[in-house]
């Protein structure tokens, strides 16, 4: 489980007041800054909580997420003092793994469920709703003394992580790759250290099907990832010390996440093309997928599960009222889906009952 920073803390705590103002004990926070076409609130999301709502609730998966479905089920317990959740973030593939063998009630994904995942739940019997919940971004970092780099392509990003740079100990050795794919980015003689997610995360699966894939597959190197030799982590607080830790740093984290640390890391704008127009990432540019290192997040329900508990049901059907998410997300950095984006997972909900 990732541990949570002050500001992840912090933000709870505000998110928890939010629902006690909603509910009559004070003022209610001003609306936050949306992308365009997000959804907004439309009724108090604490008021559609209330209902004396008792039972537990189990949810695993994804670190991205987590903070997400904490504050939800903390606005929900507002409401239903006598609802209880565990709610941890060891990664997107560890929760999957959880919820295939039965032992969690709700995943949370930063990616979709993979084939193997999804066979996994057949064979256990298992039969699940899946629900897009937001969009986030993948943040590229370095360190803010790093002058040298403000810009990587996806040719960059290939020649410094991808499979065949394993070895290469400064950020000029990934310029032979990174011109044959096109890029004229001068990258600087200067040591390269690699932070970044572990296999077990759905942010190091999500960086890789974006950013470095289709180049892989092009180069004869289908299935294969990222070079192995970096110093790999499933908890987003050390890979944000393991780039503050060098000034010619390099390392990926979820974007919320990183917009936590202005002070530590340097978040880099990024080209999709090789020379191309380069996009920093934003709550806009995530929103309308201009960035081109945006995803969506998900919420995977147990259909017998929810069938057997009406907590689990209580639970969901918050988490999708209006102005539930977007309450949420006033306090972390994720983006609102589009109001028709919201209702066609609550639809999806619906018919899944």
């Amino acid at each position: 489980m990732t541990n949570p920073s002050p500001t992840r803390i912090g933000a709870l705590a505000l998110v928890a007041a939010f629902a006690v103002a909603a509910c009559g004990g004070g003022a209610s926070p001003a609306p936050a800054s949306q992308a365009p076409g997000a959804s907004s609130p439309a009724e108090t999301p604490a008021g559609s909580a209330a209902g004396g709502v008792s039972g537990s609730i189990s949810v695993s998966g994804s670190s991205t997420v987590e903070p997400i479905s904490t504050g939800v089920a903390e606005l929900f317990k507002e409401a239903n003092p006598d609802f209880n959740y565990t709610i941890e973030g060891p990664g997107t593939g560890d929760g999957f793994k959880r919820f295939c063998a039965g032992e969690t009630d709700i995943s949370d994904a930063s990616r979709k469920i993979k084939d193997e995942e999804a066979a996994a739940c057949k064979a256990a019997g298992i039969e699940y709703t899946e629900l897009k919940i937001a969009f986030d971004g993948l943040t590229v970092m370095t360190n803010p003394a790093n002058d040298a780099i403000a810009c990587l392509s996806f040719a960059d990003l290939y020649g410094l992580i991808g499979p065949e740079s394993t070895g290469f100990d400064t950020w000029a050795k990934a310029a032979t790759i990174a011109k044959e794919l096109g890029s004229n980015t001068v990258l600087p003689d200067a040591p390269l250290v690699i932070t970044g997610p572990g296999e077990e995360s759905g942010t190091f699966d999500s960086f890789v099907e974006l950013a470095l894939a289709k180049t892989a597959e092009a180069r004869g190197k289908k299935g294969e990832t990222t070079r192995p030799d970096y110093a790999a982590s499933a908890n987003d607080n050390t890979i944000i010390e393991g780039v503050s830790g060098s000034d010619t740093s390099l390392g990926w984290v979820g974007f919320a996440f990183a917009e936590e640390y202005p002070d530590k890391v340097k978040e880099l704008a990024v080209s999709k093309d090789p020379n191309g127009t380069c996009v920093a990432p934003t709550a806009e540019t995530i929103g309308d997928g201009s960035y081109p290192l945006s995803r969506s997040l998900y919420i995977y329900v147990n259909k017998a599960k929810a069938a057997a508990n009406p907590a689990i049901v209580s639970y969901v059907d918050f988490y999708l009222a209006d102005g539930t998410i977007s309450t949420v997300l006033e306090t972390v950095p994720y983006v609102n889906l589009p109001a028709s984006d919201l209702e066609a997972t609550r639809a999806t909900w619906d018919s899944s009952r």
